[in-house]
């Protein structure tokens, strides 16, 4: 039986994040925001609403934004990719939520000390972020740089995590609408806001 390529848009608090996917294997995940770039709706592909099956890529997604998922039991399959940036990416994935690694460490990790520039380069080419989380990488110093998302979405995403504060100004940004996600989310949604007003 052949799998099809399957299209999501997940509503979060952060924006709606676009999933290109094939059983569990995402190929894409694209912020639909006017001025980033994005995949269109591959031909063929299967458009999914909520619900989502459990286990599902839009699904995991869902419950990582509701704070009842830490980190992606998923493969990844970049359509285009080098094997440096594989190698990288491979590596960023072994760092749990929770915990940060900068740039120049993660070239170590992945085998090629001093190549630190060439990490952020491959950071940018992440066409999987979140899944792939790039937003794990910081500078030497704990600072905050270089995510496509920007900055105050990575704020976000590493306070979600409970891995902030760290050094960056640079950061501070919009503070996020806490919405509510597809109706069974509505009280996971509600008791994440109430979490991040009580520890922050």
């Amino acid at each position: 039986m052949v799998v099809p390529l399957e299209v999501a848009d997940v509503t979060t608090q952060i924006g709606i994040f676009r999933v290109v996917y094939q059983g569990r294997s995402v190929r894409v995940v694209d912020l639909l925001e006017k001025g980033l770039p994005q995949t269109g709706v591959p031909v063929g592909a299967v458009r999914r609403k909520p619900p989502f099956p459990a286990g599902s890529p839009p699904k995991q997604l869902q419950e990582y934004f509701r704070g009842t998922r830490d980190d992606f039991d998923l493969d990844v399959d970049p359509e285009t990719s080098s094997e440096f940036d594989r190698k990288v990416w491979a590596r960023l994935r072994e760092v749990p939520a929770g915990r940060t690694v900068t740039y120049g460490e993660l070239a170590r990790r992945a085998g090629t000390t001093g190549s630190a520039r060439a990490v952020g380069g491959s950071m940018a080419r992440n066409p999987i972020p979140i899944v792939i989380p790039c937003h794990r990488v910081v500078g030497s110093e704990g600072a905050i740089t270089g995510f496509g998302l920007g900055l105050w979405r990575k704020r976000w995403l590493l306070e979600r995590e409970h891995a902030w504060p760290l050094r960056s100004r640079s950061a501070d940004g919009p503070r996020p609408f806490q919405r509510t996600l597809d109706s069974p989310a509505e009280g996971a949604s509600k008791n994440w806001a109430r979490h991040r007003s009580t520890n922050h």
